[in-house]
């Protein structure tokens, strides 16, 4: 049996303590806060040890961990971990800076130990399927939008929600990025909440990525367009559909469209992201979403931010400009 913990039990951080209590290969030892009685409550409900410090878990032979506190503290909690051989899941996104993501898959490496990054769409039963239809995606459009819940928001939307896209095309796509062009705005809170970002990889793909927390409602979805397919999946819903060209006469002369939707097994996509981390500290086996993985998304989003800052000074300017003009 694997001895694992969980650093940080808050929203997210329950459903990964709950998930190890169940699993068949894995004993949750400990699960951790800075809050003592959530600790203490999630401890108890689950038979596992109660800390506030994470530092004691050495102490009880923990072998992995997830670590899921707040984002400004993934750095320092998982390189501590690593150092002293613990294999680690940090939640998305992987370090608050591009910096520390690099300095964090250093400290995996030197050490030879396993560093997983929670984007976990990867293991979205709906996801998985899809992959398998795709041959030469050249276009995406996706768009992940919702009401605002009052998590995550120690990070802007780009880091809290966009970087599940981020990682999903640039996956997929599997080339550097050449391009990109973005705006984004604050409308709940301090950081932005809203953006839009259209990324331009090399070899001529595009992708249309938008995402909102400030939303009436929820969507997931993503389109893709290859060579006479176009494949349209809603995470939520679990709902894939491909269409194709069926080779007989449509509307005004147009070719028909055939439309299969494909069947989804119903699968829990954190238990399986859960299950495939243990399974790679058991067997000393890469996991599914890298470190490597997780930097690249982390660089990819540091870019987006990058365009926010450039369009809102060209903006300035622009608005300057006019308010010159008039005056003259």
């Amino acid at each position: 049996m694997i001895k694992a913990a969980v650093v940080g039990v808050g929203y997210l951080g329950t459903f990964h303590a709950e998930k190890y209590s169940r699993a068949k290969e894995a004993e949750l030892v400990a699960v951790v806060d800075v809050d003592a009685e959530r600790s203490r409550k999630l401890g108890r409900k689950l038979k596992a040890e109660s800390l506030t410090d994470y530092r004691d878990l050495p102490s009880l032979g923990v072998q992995c961990a997830s670590v899921v506190a707040d984002t400004r503290r993934h750095f320092e909690i998982a390189a501590w971990l690593l150092e002293r051989g613990i294999d680690v899941l940090v939640e998305k996104p992987m370090c608050a800076t591009v910096e520390e993501a690099r300095k964090l898959l250093a400290v995996a490496e030197e050490h030879g130990r396993i560093l997983q990054v929670g984007h976990l769409e990867r293991f979205n039963p709906a996801f998985r399927e899809m992959k398998k239809l795709l041959t030469r995606p050249w276009f995406f459009e996706v768009r992940r939008i919702s009401p605002f819940s009052g998590r995550g928001i120690d990070v802007d939307v780009v880091l809290d929600l966009m970087i599940h896209d981020i990682d999903i095309v640039s996956h997929l796509v599997g080339r550097p990025l050449e391009k990109v062009e973005a705006v984004g705005v604050p409308v709940l809170t301090e950081s932005v909440d809203v953006a839009n970002a259209r990324l331009t990889f090399e070899g001529g793909a595009v992708a249309n990525v938008s995402a909102s927390r400030a939303a009436f409602k929820s969507e997931r979805t993503i389109r893709i367009f290859q060579p006479e397919v176009y494949i349209s999946l809603d995470y939520e819903k679990k709902k894939l559909k491909m269409y194709t060209k069926s080779g007989k006469p449509g509307l005004a002369g147009m070719p028909g469209i055939d439309v299969v939707e494909q069947k989804v097994e119903e699968r829990d996509a954190l238990n399986d992201e859960i299950t495939s981390f243990i399974e790679c500290v058991r067997t000393r086996t890469e996991p599914v979403v890298t470190g490597q993985d997780g930097l690249r998304a982390l660089e990819l989003a540091d870019r987006i931010r990058s365009a926010f800052r450039e369009s809102m000074a060209l903006m300035g300017e622009r608005r300057e400009m006019a308010r010159v003009g008039n005056a003259g």
